[in-house]
């Protein structure tokens, strides 16, 4: 039974917004994320009018940003927090400067909680043309000492994408790579359109495998005061 006018305006309304221009890739991160929230909150995805339909490279991530600080800026009334929701976290910087709400990024939020307590960590990806900036933001995170690199898989990016099965099993080598060969304690799947391989990359592994949009609602409900809230207060 859907929620009537009374049930929703008691929701927490969180604005999830993804920078790639795939709306089959919203709808799969607006599903993680109400998972991840639970009772209580309600998430609304927002995808982006131009750019890509996922970004591989630096160039598309930074031109992004523009459009990410126009969503998450627009009719604000009764949203609670925003989450950015590309591996690169475009527009983050930005979208803190301008509002006084939560605005996590999964590739932020990620990250630090891979990498609390001194914890040694890499990330698993399907991007070779992020590898660069993602480097970059371990080290401006104050984690460059602890991060241990980047594995990549070995196909097509979009291929894998398309295919969630030989996606999932392509990240699990390179997960394995990070724990076996680059001695990470944990393993950060790097990417938002890889939502869905790294919910079940969590359970493949004995060793912790961190979801990127979870770790994100995790940083949003620190902030916002509830249970169950992330290891680094969003900044």
């Amino acid at each position: 039974m859907a929620a009537g006018p009374a049930c929703r305006d008691i929701m927490q309304r969180i604005r999830l917004i993804n920078p790639n221009t795939s709306e089959t890739t919203t709808a799969m991160m607006v599903a993680i994320a109400g998972t991840a929230f639970g009772p209580g909150f309600e998430v609304h995805g927002v995808t982006a009018r131009y750019g890509v339909p996922m970004i591989l490279e630096e160039t598309q991530l930074a031109a992004a940003a523009p459009g990410v600080v126009e969503i998450g800026t627009a009719e604000l009334d009764g949203v609670r927090a925003v989450i950015v929701s590309a591996y690169g976290d475009p527009g983050l910087a930005e979208l803190r400067s301008a509002l006084d709400i939560p605005v996590a990024g999964i590739c932020e939020a990620s990250m630090c909680e891979a990498g609390a307590g001194g914890r040694r960590f890499g990330i698993a990806t399907v991007t070779p043309g992020l590898v660069d900036v993602l480097t970059r933001k371990a080290q401006a995170l104050g984690l460059g000492a602890q991060f241990t690199g980047i594995r990549l898989t070995e196909e097509d990016p979009l291929a894998l994408a398309a295919d969630p099965k030989r996606l999932e099993d392509a990240l699990a080598r390179a997960v394995a790579q990070c724990f076996d060969e680059d001695g990470a304690e944990a393993v950060v799947i790097g990417g938002g359109p890889l939502g869905q391989a790294a919910i079940g990359l969590e359970r493949r592994f004995a060793a912790p495998v961190i979801a990127p949009i979870p770790s994100a609602v995790r940083q949003v409900l620190r902030a916002l005061g509830h249970p169950g809230g992330g290891p680094t207060p969003l900044r």
